[in-house]
């Protein structure tokens, strides 16, 4: 018999998912202790999610499933959840040590009369914990939107990830929990001291690039019956995804970054229609034909490139190109 529909209820609610990493090895070698160890975990997640207004939906054997009205309190929950985990694992032996992955999402779900949660956004939130790393909180785009200028974290970007059963890529972001406006340690500082140039050199590239847009369109008025530029009044433009040349896949985050860069610079200019980069990172990782993808798209304008780092060198390589005869220009 099938359950009415009347019993569920949808919502819009940010989704907590942790997992213990190594559960199943330190199980074998020390199942007591272990248990011991989960227990204590789960009631540290139990507090600190009542403690942020949450709700534990499940505990099913070593996952924890919660739900927060308010995506604030859940990455706070998260990250504070984390920091007592890594202070309780601080005197124990490395093999004894019980982490977690968290993720995070805030998505549509729906709640049966049990308490219990089904949805999409469960599922990316399952998806996203999986790709964190343990005693670390991944966050999905959606996460991101909405926490960004609110809580005194850093974000890295980890790129867009093919997910099981989810049609779309899902943003995913580290949750990195030094402040902002801190200073960064001296070691990371040196680590990533190429960055912010090369973040400036690419912010200067989208400027040269709108400039020339500006000279070689010159935002002239175009004919309705151009089915590339019908829907905007000016120059339209596609950046398309940065190609990582480094033969490194976990750099994938920085040429991404390079790219949401990029659209954010060009996006600034009035009368200069920046394609979303939802629409143009489906191009990623693909060998594109530019007149193709300019009718698609509805670009005039293609600027494309790729990112080499090799040691402390980094090659940042562009080009724009006319989406109507393949120019360069």
């Amino acid at each position: 018999m099938e359950q009415s529909e009347t019993t569920n209820r949808r919502k819009l609610a940010a989704i907590l998912s942790a997992d213990a990493a190594g559960y199943s090895r330190m199980m074998g070698e020390n199942d007591q202790e272990t248990v011991r160890a989960l227990n204590a975990c789960r009631d540290i997640f139990r507090r600190a999610i009542a403690r942020y207004s949450g709700r534990v939906v499940d505990t099913a054997g070593d996952n924890v499933l919660a739900e927060f009205a308010r995506v604030v309190e859940a990455v706070r929950c998260a990250v504070e959840v984390q920091q007592e985990i890594q202070a309780r694992n601080a005197d124990l032996p490395d093999a004894r040590r019980m982490q977690f992955r968290i993720g995070l999402n805030l998505g549509d779900l729906i709640e049966q009369s049990d308490g219990s949660i089904y949805g999409d956004g469960v599922n990316v939130a399952a998806r996203v914990q999986a790709l964190a790393e343990p005693g670390g909180v991944c966050i999905s785009g959606t996460v991101h939107d909405h926490i960004e200028s609110k809580l005194p974290f850093a974000y890295a970007f980890q790129g867009e990830h093919a997910v099981k059963n989810i049609t779309k890529p899902v943003r995913v972001y580290r949750v990195r929990t030094e402040k902002r406006e801190g200073k960064p340690p001296a070691k990371a500082a040196a680590a990533h001291k190429w960055l912010w140039p090369a973040l400036a050199g690419v912010v200067l590239l989208g400027t040269i690039a709108g400039v020339g847009l500006w000279r070689y369109g010159n935002f002239a008025a175009v004919s309705a019956d151009d089915p590339i530029l019908a829907m905007p009044k000016g120059p339209s433009l596609a950046v398309l995804p940065f190609a990582n040349l480094s033969g490194d896949p976990s750099q994938d985050y920085f040429s991404d970054g390079l790219t949401e860069q990029l659209i954010t610079a060009l996006a600034r200019y009035r009368g200069l229609y920046v394609i979303a980069r939802n629409s143009t990172f489906q191009y990623k990782g693909q060998s594109v034909d530019v007149w193709k993808l300019g009718r698609e798209l509805g670009a005039r304008y293609v600027l494309e490139g790729s990112v080499r780092r090799s040691g402390k060198t980094l090659r940042v390589m562009a080009q724009l190109l006319d989406a109507r005869s393949g120019a360069h220009l």
